[in-house]
């Protein structure tokens, strides 16, 4: 039992940590592009990577399980560390990255529930339209924050695994 959750957090930590990284690996050729060509690249993403978003949460309840159930020691510090890190991945992606996403989404045909889901946390509207590069800086770096801490937490995880 313990070696199937092993495998299964593993699993979706490391979608959860390959989904930011993607994202930070695009950075460069991203960063030229023009207002209209990057908003038009930015939206062929949702509907795949709101898919696979999904492991971020799962993963996190799965590493809170592996916490639970990991003995103490040096597997469980470093489980615990994998959650508090994954944690911090999702917080970051609620806190810089979510609020800019209803940006990138608008004019995109999507279902009630999407839509809905993408206008939780968003920017203030009526502040006035910011700066586009501003909202491109601040999603392109949190997603390279993301994958930094993903990979720590998936590198935790695998080696709490593996003691």
């Amino acid at each position: 039992m313990l070696v199937a959750l092993q495998v299964a957090t593993a699993t979706l930590v490391a979608i959860a940590m390959a989904l930011a990284l993607a994202h930070a690996l695009e950075y460069p050729g991203k960063m030229p592009l023009p207002e209209e060509t990057y908003r038009a690249v930015q939206a062929i993403y949702y509907p795949g990577f709101t898919i696979g978003g999904v492991a971020e949460p799962l993963g996190l309840l799965a590493l809170l399980a592996l916490v639970w159930l990991t003995p103490r020691g040096a597997a469980f510090w470093l489980t615990l560390a994998a959650f508090v890190a994954l944690a911090l991945m999702h917080a970051i992606y609620w806190l810089l990255t979510h609020p800019v996403n209803n940006f990138w989404v608008e004019g995109v045909h999507m279902s009630a529930a999407s839509a809905g889901f993408f206008r939780i946390g968003a920017m203030n509207e009526g502040a006035g339209s910011p700066d586009w590069a501003v909202l491109r800086d601040r999603w392109e770096y949190s997603h390279i924050i993301r994958a930094v801490v993903g990979l720590a937490s998936h590198v935790l995880l695998v080696t709490a695994i593996a003691l």
